[in-house]
């Protein structure tokens, strides 16, 4: 999803310069583009790298865990897209110690439960139980019919790779863990807030 939008920027910045409205992007130490914000009378493009912990996204830290860079070369990425109505953010950051998957699962699995009920996955298969949160969170939540589908190597994990999430369907939390690269386990905090068509039966108040 972060590399799909951030392919978008050149045609909107194209957009966005035709119509007159406003295009700014800020350069890192090694001339890449740090953020890039794109307004337009429709709506808009904002992408920032290298600026998210996980108190940003609500979560705490792994005790002694480290920001890593991610396969994007970035240790975190912001992306929210806004057009109208339509919503959609993504915030990742990745992080590694070398502690074990087991301990960094259990610190998480009840930092999570601030969002309702945590549930496990292994891809889109649930491991013991919940197999759903209270709020219709599955593991099986690709929400094609709202046009939306997280590529979860956007923050470092694979398809069968270990998740626990939490909250509802349009808004989650998740901890994807990473394929071992080294001695050091590696894991991403995301947090998900996906637009309202979602999931119009149950969270028609949001």
């Amino acid at each position: 999803m972060m590399r799909e939008a951030t392919s978008l920027l050149a045609g909107l910045a194209l957009v966005a310069a035709i119509s007159g409205c406003r295009v700014h992007v800020d350069k890192g130490a090694n001339g890449e583009d740090k953020t890039v914000q794109v307004d337009t009378p429709f709506g808009g493009v904002h992408v920032n790298t290298d600026q998210t912990s996980a108190s940003d996204l609500g979560l705490p830290v792994y005790p002694g865990a480290q920001q890593v860079k991610g396969d994007d070369k970035n240790k975190s990425a912001d992306v929210h897209l806004g057009f109208g109505q339509w919503e959609l953010r993504v915030r990742a950051v990745s992080y590694a110690t070398p502690d074990s998957k087991e301990q960094v699962t259990a610190f998480y699995k009840k930092a999570l439960t601030r969002y309702g009920d945590v549930i496990t996955c292994q891809g889109k298969v649930p491991v013991g139980t919940p197999v759903a949160t209270t709020e219709g969170l599955t593991c099986a939540d690709d929400d094609k019919g709202a046009h939306v589908q997280v590529d979860h190597g956007d923050y470092g994990t694979t398809k069968d790779s270990l998740e626990l999430k939490a909250g509802s369907r349009r808004h989650q939390h998740i901890v994807g863990f990473e394929n071992p690269k080294d001695d050091k386990t590696r894991f991403a905090l995301v947090a998900l807030d996906l637009p309202a068509m979602v999931d119009n039966k149950s969270e028609k108040s949001d």
